[in-house]
């Protein structure tokens, strides 16, 4: 069963796209978690310190949550390992042919009326609709 949180997600929408308006703001770039964490790789000049307090602010904003609710946060696979590793595969695949993941294509891509965003996360979406069914009804 899926738990409904509107106010939890509307707040977490807000961080989102927040964040994502900010780096824009102040660094010109596009709050796509893969772009920043490949980045992290082989950084430019410069470019090291924006995306590790990105990537550091994602992790430790659940745990900032924890601490203020006092409620450890929800955490269930429902899947083997086997299928995490196939999935995070298949995801990875998708991230390189897509030219980017949902984060940036989804919230930077589709605010700034990009067609390719629109297209991107379109497929992305109805290859979830189709997965989920299938696992959840058919497999």
């Amino acid at each position: 069963m899926t738990e409904f949180t509107p106010y939890a997600s509307a707040i977490g929408g807000v961080m989102i796209g927040l964040s994502a308006v900010l780096l824009m703001a102040l660094h010109g770039r596009i709050a796509g978690m893969t772009g920043i964490l490949g980045g992290m790789l082989a950084p430019a000049a410069g470019e090291w310190q924006w995306r590790a307090a990105f990537l550091f602010g994602a992790i430790l904003a659940p745990a900032i949550y924890m601490l203020v609710t006092a409620t450890p946060l929800p955490f269930d696979v429902p899947v083997s390992t086997a299928a995490m590793v196939g999935g995070g595969f298949v995801v990875g695949v998708g991230v390189i042919y897509g030219s980017g993941c949902t984060s940036g294509h989804g919230v930077c891509g589709i605010a700034r009326f990009s067609p390719r965003s629109i297209v991107a996360t379109a497929v992305f979406m109805a290859a979830t609709f189709v997965t989920v069914y299938l696992v959840r009804h058919v497999i």
